[in-house]
């Protein structure tokens, strides 16, 4: 379907879409759900980051020019040639940073950050990340090793171990017994737990960690007044979105991609994203050079 073009309005700019990341809650929208502040006007236009060059400057609008390279977010409309954006949903892109990785950041990148802030890890702590070669969970790995924490463990499948230990967490295979084996691996305790793959995980936290304050999980939001841990929630910010950015671009924070697909292909990507199998990101791209 084709819409007429978007037009920047007075604090907003319009970004020419290089990249656009593919996220489980972009699925949730195709399916029909809604998120808490946007209209139940159809059509909806999935998509919540994108990467891109602005070509439209919209009036009071000084931080950024056309031309400039920028990657951000929005909650929706991000699967398109064109998405207009207020100036506190942008950073500028660093040269290095390739489309697909700045395209692909921010809805992981945040989540991460926004999940090990909530649950305190710091100096000193050991961390276990479930699904820790996904994307959201190898940047949590990466996030938490930069903050300080000890040891990391990070839950996966055996094909990922070699890819959770290159991120720098001791991997650890799912399944019956996982209890026991984190524990032979963190005889000490486990200080902090996230989740990005479903009860499993919780339940095992909650038997790992003594302090519930300090687990949470983006997954399995049903079971979470039972066990008595806190709903972890949070609001993207472009200061945040810099500093992941600045990560990255000095090779401190690593970005894996999974498979890129062109905008056409949106259904496959779609697909695959459904599956929950493999690690990275997967990255829709325009040709609209």
């Amino acid at each position: 379907m084709e819409f007429p073009d978007p037009q920047a309005g007075p604090g907003q700019v319009r970004v020419r879409v290089k990249a656009a990341g593919v996220q489980h809650y972009d699925c949730s929208i195709r399916s029909g759900w809604t998120p808490p502040g946007v209209s139940e006007q159809l059509p909806k236009i999935p998509g919540n980051e994108f990467a891109g060059i602005i070509d439209q400057v919209g009036d009071g609008v000084t931080e950024f020019t056309a031309g400039t390279e920028v990657l951000g977010y929005s909650l929706l409309n991000c699967y398109a040639e064109y998405v207009v954006v207020g100036v506190d949903q942008l950073v500028k892109k660093p040269a290095n940073m390739p489309w697909e990785v700045a395209g692909g950041l921010t809805g992981n990148g945040q989540g991460a950050y926004i999940a090990l802030r909530a649950i305190g890890v710091g100096e000193g702590d050991t961390v276990l990340i479930h699904g820790a070669a996904g994307s959201l969970g190898s940047y949590a790995v990466q996030l938490a090793k930069l903050w300080g924490a000890k040891t990391v463990i990070g839950t996966a499948s055996e094909s990922n171990h070699d890819y959770v230990r290159s991120l720098g967490a001791i991997p650890v295979t799912y399944g019956e017994g996982l209890v026991e084996r984190v524990r032979a691996l963190a005889p000490d305790g486990v200080d902090a737990a996230f989740d990005t793959a479903g009860a499993e995980g919780v339940r095992a936290s909650v038997e790992l960690v003594e302090d519930r304050n300090r687990i949470c999980t983006f997954v399995a939001y049903d079971i979470i007044e039972e066990l008595g841990i806190p709903a972890v929630r949070g609001v993207r910010s472009a200061a945040r979105l810099a500093e992941l950015a600045g990560l990255h671009a000095s090779g401190k924070l690593r970005t894996t991609i999974r498979q890129t697909f062109p905008l056409e292909q949106v259904q496959a990507a779609h697909r695959l994203i459904e599956t929950r199998h493999g690690g990275g990101e997967i990255v829709l791209t325009m040709d609209n050079d």
